[in-house]
């Protein structure tokens, strides 16, 4: 099935994973529009909208503006998202609402502003990107871990209820990514830890499926996959398998 000609938005669309689905997306014939906080001060040959994932107003602005530019979505990325690590006796209130709002409350606003379009058409993709930390958690990432599981439930929840509209929804669930914040895990554990950069990357990497890290362009590999395809409800781990 092609995507060609088709309206995809992506948040968190001005670099690392989200970059590298806006680009194989436009490859692959989409018309793209990026959201994200910072869109507009990043060189992109895309249209670019500001919005906070907080903030329901600038979204709902954010998303009317790409609509009046491109079109009615056909295709929705929640690539957005927010990791700060600290043990649970250290997770402060804020750093809990923060990343459950941006990753799980935000993830949420988007669909729904998405929604009557692809009802419309009788057509959408809906594809998540969550995280491996979403299926089986990880030490020192509780909210992030909590609000990737509520992605996951999400997503498993929205295939049944809009599939029979022609809308799928899907999660992609990847280990560690080279990405900017693969760097920053690796600079606190460095700092908590002594060991090198070098050891603290290898450690990240042992973790994954495969024991490697992923790469950006894997992740956007699998989005337009999933935007090509009739499958629904799945999660998959990358690199790897597929959780039903």
């Amino acid at each position: 099935m092609s995507i060609k000609g088709k309206h995809a938005v992506v948040t968190g669309g001005n670099r690392g994973i989200g970059r590298a689905v806006a680009d194989a997306l436009s490859d692959a014939g989409a018309t793209v529009s990026i959201i994200s906080r910072t869109a507009s001060g990043v060189k992109t040959p895309f249209a670019a909208f500001d919005a906070d994932m907080l903030d329901e107003a600038a979204l709902q602005s954010a998303f009317a503006r790409a609509r009046a530019k491109n079109g009615s979505v056909s295709i929705l990325i929640n690539n957005s998202g927010l990791a700060r690590s600290a043990p649970i006796e250290r997770t402060t209130r804020e750093l809990w609402d923060e990343t459950l709002g941006i990753n799980l409350t935000g993830t949420f606003l988007c669909i729904k502003n998405v929604v009557a379009d692809m009802r419309t058409a009788g057509y959408g993709r809906i594809v998540q990107v969550a995280s491996i930390a979403g299926l089986y958690g990880a030490p020192y990432l509780s909210a992030y871990s909590a609000s990737k599981h509520g992605v996951v439930g999400l997503t498993r929840a929205l295939a049944q209820e809009l599939g029979a509209d022609g809308i799928t929804v899907n999660a992609l669930c990847p280990g560690y990514t080279e990405t900017d914040m693969l760097e920053r895990a690796i600079e606190n554990i460095v700092g908590k830890t002594g060991k090198s950069a070098e050891e603290a990357k290898a450690y990240l990497a042992s973790s994954n499926p495969q024991g490697r890290l992923v790469a950006p362009r894997e992740v956007a590999q699998s989005v337009v996959e999933l935007c090509v395809s009739d499958r629904n409800g799945e999660c998959l781990i990358l690199p790897g398998e597929e959780v039903a």
